[in-house]
């Protein structure tokens, strides 16, 4: 037999014990609360700056299918059926959790962009966030290309171009 079994556990080890427990999940959620609802950081980008570009809508449909339409013509793009654009689909879902986790509904675009260099990006207005397409091979990215040539891309002009 050892002493703890005639002896109590020292009463002040406990309670240090628990303290620290207690201490380390105010301080956790403290963190948690503060960074979500803290504004989001400024993305320094080293992307070059678009030269055209397209506002675009995306929206489910009720056979499965995602319509995209120009922000500001209202005019349909592009309609992408079930089973069909994998890559756009996968990138939208994302964006889209992003959106729906802030309380942000369809209206806002997202800006479809290619640069002088062919390099391109698409951003959601709403929540700031920027994806470079390039990032994900040349036959991804060609799947937004298809989107912004039947967009109607609107040439920046040079002074927007900075």
């Amino acid at each position: 037999m050892s002493a703890l079994d005639h002896e109590p556990f020292p009463r002040g080890a406990l309670i240090a014990t628990g303290a620290l427990i207690g201490f380390s999940l105010l301080a956790t959620t403290a963190v948690r609360l503060v960074r979500i609802n803290a504004p989001p950081a400024p993305a320094v980008s080293s992307l070059p700056a678009p030269a055209l570009t397209a506002d675009l809508r995306f929206s489910d449909e009720t056979d499965g299918s995602i319509r995209v339409q120009n922000a500001k013509t209202g005019q349909r793009v592009a309609t992408i059926q079930p089973g069909s654009g994998g890559f756009v689909r996968g990138v939208m879902r994302g964006l889209s959790r992003d959106r729906i986790s802030r309380h942000i509904g369809e209206a806002p675009p997202f800006r479809l962009s290619q640069a002088q260099d062919k390099r391109m990006t698409l951003e959601d207005t709403a929540t700031g966030r920027v994806i470079d397409l390039e990032s994900f091979g040349s036959g991804n990215r060609d799947s937004f290309l298809q989107l912004l040539a039947s967009a109607e891309p609107q040439p920046l002009p040079p002074a927007a171009k900075s």
